[in-house]
């Protein structure tokens, strides 16, 4: 492959949203998330278009501007190339709001109460139908459109939202190297069986279409593998990692995501971030335990503070010593699961604050708000931090928290995370369901010896900087040109 082999980054969500400023100018607001900030390591490393939905009336008003084409945009310093595709607003209403949040989205973390739901009928098939394949078709297109002829080409897709993408592009452009990057778990067989058929065969069908299919985890690669031979009856070379389909080997890989130490670590010593500091210090009780999340279900926020609800009912000596921090920032919320759940984490938080709070002491200190700098000051000065999500592609928050906390503190960990690969070793492994372990993991995180926080501190530091997205990059380009040579000689 050479190195004027054009790339193209596809993805739901482009690196910002467009909005009017005050003045009505349009401005771009650089997104968050591992997805944007795993492509923008990419882009730093490598020339790209990235090809997005464009999700806002602004996004589409720019798309518009530039006659649905592809255009230049500085966003944080960094200028991007990029093109947003328009869709019919309510095809992109299907795609995203029934079909990939939450159908795919619950199936993909184990969500589902299947006893109750989901219950699959006319309306549902008709939101894939008409939604979500009509939304990856447009972006299928645009994809054709920007590389035209050229077959020299790499196209990186991600995440959940575009798993039919690579069929339609693969059918036009048969020689382009197609990448599929899955941000999230991937479940068991059993769990796909909620889709129909039918949808569910189009969908492995369309991800089979690349050439390589990349995971966090090789937890993750393994399920894939076993769908693939359990569901659709397909050769599997587990050891190897591929799958045979239309007479195409499809590679399937890991590449657990880093996160860029040196600008986190800079993120942490700003003024703003100095500033919460101050703040956090002053109402600092002899411990501290954090989690910063989304409002997300497989996030597990409920069994998190019913285990500290039940740490503080085992050993009332830490009333009044010892503060949770939990920043929450509502999720989804035009999906009623979340609505609900949100509201069970407040109610939740109540009924734990009353029982044994004091006129001066509020165990769990809920911030329903996303505030990056506040969180990070936070980061600094807690003694535990709690990750105990049900399940999670990556979680980079349990490496983030690490890298910049001051205090020796402890790491939580749920052993269905992503990262948890990477850093049990360090950590203290939970079983997310089991609460009573929960409690007693954060008993011994508090009455941990200096030693053992230290040691545990440390080698987490050690795991967290021995990479960084350059080497996310690097590991996934060299399985692009090897399977690039592979073709080439085959």
């Amino acid at each position: 492959m050479s190195t004027d082999t054009r790339m193209v980054l596809v993805s739901n969500r482009g690196p910002a949203s467009f909005e009017h400023d005050e003045s009505g100018e349009l401005v771009a607001r650089r997104g968050g998330g591992g997805l944007v900030t795993a492509l923008t390591g990419l882009v730093h490393h490598r020339d790209a278009l990235w090809i997005a939905s464009a999700m806002t009336e602004a996004d589409i008003e720019v798309s518009r501007l530039h006659d649905g084409g592809s255009f230049d945009w500085e966003i944080d310093d960094t200028t991007y190339r990029l093109r947003l595709v328009e869709s019919d607003p309510d095809a992109y209403d299907a795609f995203y709001n029934v079909v990939a949040n939450p159908l795919l989205w619950f199936i993909q973390h184990y969500l589902w109460d299947i006893s109750n739901a989901p219950d699959i009928r006319a309306d549902e098939v008709e939101a894939f139908e008409r939604g979500y394949r009509a939304v990856n078709e447009d972006v299928a297109q645009a994809v054709l459109a920007e590389i035209g002829s050229d077959e020299d080409v790499v196209v990186m897709l991600h995440d959940y939202h575009l798993y039919l993408a690579p069929r339609a592009i693969r059918r036009a452009r048969p020689g382009a190297l197609l990448h599929h990057f899955v941000h999230i778990p991937w479940t068991q067989p059993d769990a796909w069986r909620v889709l129909p058929s039918g949808i569910r065969e189009e969908i492995y069908e369309g991800l089979l279409s690349n050439d390589i299919v990349g995971f966090h985890t090789r937890s993750y690669r393994r399920n894939f593998l076993f769908c693939c031979q359990e569901l659709l009856d397909l050769p599997v070379d587990f050891e190897a990692g591929t799958v045979e389909f239309e007479g195409r080997e499809v590679w399937v890989r890991s590449y657990p995501l880093p996160i860029s130490a040196d600008n986190f670590r800079q993120n942490a010593a700003t003024p703003e971030v100095q500033e919460y500091e101050q703040e956090v210090l002053r109402h600092r009780r002899e411990h501290l335990i954090l989690r910063v999340d989304r409002a997300d279900l497989s996030k597990n926020v409920l069994r998190g503070f019913t285990a500290f609800d039940l740490f503080l009912s085992q050993h009332p000596e830490f009333r009044e010593r010892v503060t949770f921090v939990a920043h929450l920032v509502p999720s989804r919320q035009d999906v009623p699961e979340y609505v609900e759940y949100l509201e069970k984490i407040e109610a939740l938080v109540a009924v734990v604050n009353h029982r044994h709070g004091t006129t001066d002491w509020m165990p769990i200190d809920l911030r329903l708000r996303e505030n990056l700098p506040e969180a990070i000051a936070t980061y600094k000065h807690y003694d535990l931090l709690m990750v105990n999500a049900m399940f999670d592609g990556m979680n980079l928050i349990a490496k983030e928290g690490p890298l910049v906390n001051e205090r020796a503190g402890v790491s939580l960990l749920s052993e269905n995370t992503g990262a948890h690969e990477e850093l049990s070793e360090y950590a203290l492994s939970v079983n997310p369901f089991d609460v009573q372990e929960q409690a007693d993991a954060i008993h011994r995180a508090l009455t941990m010896s200096g030693d053992e926080r230290t040691w545990r501190s440390e080698g987490l530091k050690q795991l967290v900087t021995a990479r960084d997205p350059g080497d996310w990059v690097d590991d996934q380009m060299r399985d692009v040109e090897a399977k690039h040579r592979q073709a080439a000689d085959g």
